[in-house]
């Protein structure tokens, strides 16, 4: 009896049965889980209600030329030394973790393992001086300020904990500068392209591998 009863049964619930959502990779579900980390908070609140301006790449240099902006590159300095913009101010949001104790060598080994290795970058830690040292190279909190990175996350928690430390005319470079043409801002020092200077370790020679073909097939 209990037999039949499966039986009868199954079809029902193979006909109520959803289809199971697309699985994400681990690298997807990190990364949604950043964005969501990172937007889901105040930072997407100031920029919803205009507190933060959001302007893009394209519209950068005529913020800056016309409108009187300051960019603030909040990038760590090994990806700023790669490309950055010429006079552009700088200050740090993250910087390389200098701790080593057990528990945080252990925590390097597994970030080299799984992000260092292929992004090249290092193990870092919130710049607990960020506010302190922006004040010092900015002090007048009336300052039009245009904060960027590289994709833009790391942006919008830098626009947030200056709005919290009382600045008021901030903009937010919206997708950072991974995402700028070649011609988006006038002046660019350093040895890479800025779209490509947060790309490091492994990937970056995938990425000069693609660029190299893609030469390749325009040639041939």
């Amino acid at each position: 009896m209990a037999i039949q009863l499966h039986h009868r049964s199954t079809p029902t619930l193979k006909h109520e049965q959803k289809p199971n959502p697309p699985c994400l990779s681990i690298n997807q579900r990190t990364k949604a889980l950043k964005v969501n980390a990172v937007t889901g908070g105040t930072a997407r609140r100031l920029i919803q209600s205009g507190a933060v301006r959001p302007i893009s790449p394209k519209a950068a240099a005529t913020a800056m030329n016309s409108e009187g902006f300051l960019l603030l590159d909040i990038r760590p300095t090994w990806e700023r030394e790669k490309a950055r913009v010429k006079g552009s101010l700088h200050v740090p949001l993250f910087v390389k973790d200098m701790d080593d104790s057990p528990l945080t060598l252990l925590k390097k080994w597994v970030h080299f393992g799984y992000i260092g290795l292929w992004t090249g970058q290092n193990f870092t830690a919130i710049n607990d001086e960020f506010l302190k040292q922006v004040e010092e190279v900015v002090p007048d909190k009336n300052t039009k300020l245009l904060v960027a990175c590289g994709e833009g996350l790391r942006s919008m928690m830098a626009a947030s904990k200056l709005h919290d430390g009382g600045y008021r005319n901030l903009g937010w470079l919206a997708g950072g500068f991974n995402v700028a043409g070649d011609h988006d801002f006038p002046a660019i020092e350093g040895r890479e392209k800025l779209q490509y200077a947060s790309i490091g370790g492994v990937s970056y020679y995938f990425l000069q591998l693609l660029v190299l073909l893609q030469a390749v097939g325009k040639n041939s």
